[in-house]
């Protein structure tokens, strides 16, 4: 497996384009939907951390250009030389010739501040002005704790609710296109929830079939309570349709179409998108027939945004449905009917997060959720099998195997852009411990950064190592190989801005879809995980015990913790507990 890790193709993660091109860092994660100021990524707190963005600012500052001219460099074969670069045609663009006047490169060079990176050397090369920064300082700035406590994330970035329709059929009827938006709405609540915004999650859970399927796949939802006001919420709507222009009678008598016995009236919905001029809906939405089941949705939706009012938010809060592209239309119309019933803010604010299609090749039949869960979980014994032999029938064995099928079918379902579609094969070779895109790849190289520190852990108590020194004794010039300085300046150095980029919802230029990075994190750990895996196949952490290698051990092991750290958290983000061991 080793020599198969170390020459794997790399995948298509980068770093977030906001970083890689200069662009304005720090914004509202919601851009505009909440109407709050954001959490902000720690880079921004002031606490000397530096980010690239923090770092692509100053360097287009000290060229004098409002324009970002600058990229950071993401290969190994650039970072060799330089890490930063402000190419040819962008400064032949900038200045006369091409040609930068040394006050202008004495400036770059001079670089400094709160989260910016100190520059070693500038140089023009036929690329461009190319900038490497001194790496031992970054190493110690990024790998030293921050001082004093991280800010509580408070919630002054508003409040989002996030609908998922697909939760309120039956959980027999739950399907792998709708178990997606599922995943992905609750992925998108916790990015959310780290950078300091609130989230509500709708609609609250009634059926035990549901909710035994979703813990399965460790997916955090709410269930109802006895003591709901939903029923007052629906006769308040009601009150409200019986006095729309909108709402009109079904006709009854000879002739009449029969219709189902819970219809209340039919709403015209075409007439009110022209009279209000909304864009981005069907053009074959016409009449809705109302029901209570509708004014039951459209009752909880209403609740959930009481309870962000009465959460102490003063702006108002947005709502996202996070539906599949089969659900889209059904969603439209409730859509539509909750602004002629309600027309405050908050219904003008609703925006649709929709999932392309899953197809599911060789099905015997239609496969539920359930149905799905258990086969790849059967999957992945067998093929953990394969790898270790024959396990023990124990419960620490159980609990990894079950991790692994949730990491398994979460980057199944969400390391593909949520508007693509995926294509899932069921059959037996499609899922294995070795695949270097695969979630139980990443969970692998988790299990090994354990092993390595308990590893070490056990060393130092047998007296074989010292214990880590405290990181201002550690001596960083020591890490020069170039997989550390790639685990830095890839990884530890942009990963605020990764979690701050896959939680941006930014507002539609036209229409009600918005699009979200919700890709990012899956892809962010697989690169992750291939780049450690190349490095540790490479380097031996802990060498020989003798006190003239401990500085270079210290230092790695320092760094490793650092990564270790990223994997946690990232994890986190898609409810996966690390694995001390496969």
């Amino acid at each position: 497996m080793a020599a198969r890790e170390h020459c794997a193709p790399r995948p298509t993660w980068r770093p977030p384009a906001t970083a890689q091109l200069g662009g304005r860092a720090g914004r509202d994660v919601t851009s505009g939907l909440s109407g709050g100021s954001a959490g902000r990524a720690p880079m921004e707190t002031g606490e000397g951390r530096p980010g690239v963005a923090a770092t692509l600012r100053a360097l287009n500052g000290a060229l004098g250009r409002p324009a970002a001219l600058w990229v950071k460099e993401n290969g190994t074969r650039n970072l060799r030389h330089r890490d930063f670069l402000a190419p040819r045609a962008a400064l032949n663009a900038a200045f006369p010739g091409g040609q930068v006047p040394a006050d202008v490169m004495a400036g770059v060079t001079s670089l400094g501040g709160a989260g910016v990176l100190a520059v070693r050397g500038c140089q023009e090369t036929p690329a461009g002005l190319a900038v490497q920064v001194r790496r031992p300082e970054a190493f110690r700035r990024l790998l030293a704790p921050l001082p004093g406590p991280a800010p509580a994330a408070g919630l002054q970035a508003g409040w989002v609710v996030l609908h998922c329709p697909a939760l309120r059929g039956p959980a027999a009827a739950l399907r792998p296109r709708h178990l997606r938006t599922v995943l992905l709405a609750d992925h998108l609540a916790q990015l959310l929830r780290a950078q300091g915004v609130g989230v509500r999650l709708v609609p609250a859970l009634a059926e035990e079939g549901s909710r035994e399927v979703l813990r399965q796949l460790r997916v955090d939802w709410p269930s109802s309570s006895g003591g709901s006001a939903l029923p007052d919420t629906v006769l308040a709507l009601k009150r409200v349709l019986g006095r729309s222009p909108c709402a009109a009678a079904c006709e009854q008598g000879p002739g009449a179409a029969v219709l189902p016995e819970d219809v209340i009236c039919k709403v015209h919905l075409k007439s009110f998108v022209e009279q209000q001029g909304l864009v981005g809906y069907d053009p074959n939405l016409d009449v809705l027939l109302v029901t209570e089941g509708k004014l039951r949705s459209l009752a909880e939706l209403q609740q959930a945004v009481l309870q962000c009012a009465a959460g102490g938010q003063g702006s108002c809060c947005s709502i996202v449905h996070v539906v599949s592209c089969e659900e889209e239309f059904r969603q439209q119309q409730l859509d539509l009917l909750w602004r002629i019933l309600d027309p405050g803010a908050h219904t003008a604010l609703q925006k649709h997060l929709v999932c392309g299609p899953v197809k599911v090749t060789n099905p015997s039949s239609p496969i539920g959720a359930d149905q799905y869960f258990q086969l790849r979980k059967h999957q992945m014994y067998e093929a953990s099998v394969m790898k270790y032999g024959e396990l023990a029938q124990d419960e620490a064995w159980t609990e990894v195997i079950d991790t692994l099928t949730v990491a398994a079918i979460r980057f199944e379902m969400l390391s593909t852009a949520h508007r693509s579609q995926i294509t899932l094969d069921l059959e037996d070779s499609s899922i294995s411990t070795k695949g270097t895109k695969s979630g139980a790849f990443v969970m692998y190289n988790c299990a090994r950064l354990a092993t390595l520190f308990d590893t070490y852990q056990r060393a130092v108590e047998r007296g074989t190592y010292p214990a880590l020194p405290p990181v201002s004794q550690l001596n960083f010039s020591c890490l020069r190989e170039e997989g550390e300085w790639l685990l830095l300046f890839n990884y530890l150095l942009p990963f605020p801005e990764v979690l701050q980029q896959a939680a941006e919802l930014p507002t539609p230029t036209k229409g009600i879809r918005i699009t979200a990075n919700t890709e990012t994190v899956c892809k962010f750990l697989i690169q992750l995980s291939m780049d450690f895996s190349s490095y540790y196949n490479r380097v031996h952490v802990l060498g020989e015990p003798f006190p003239h290698l401990f500085d270079q051990m210290f230092a790695r092991l320092q760094l490793l913790g650092a990564v270790r750290d990223v994997f946690h958290s990232a994890l986190a983000t898609l409810h996966l507990p690390p694995l001390s061991q496969i």
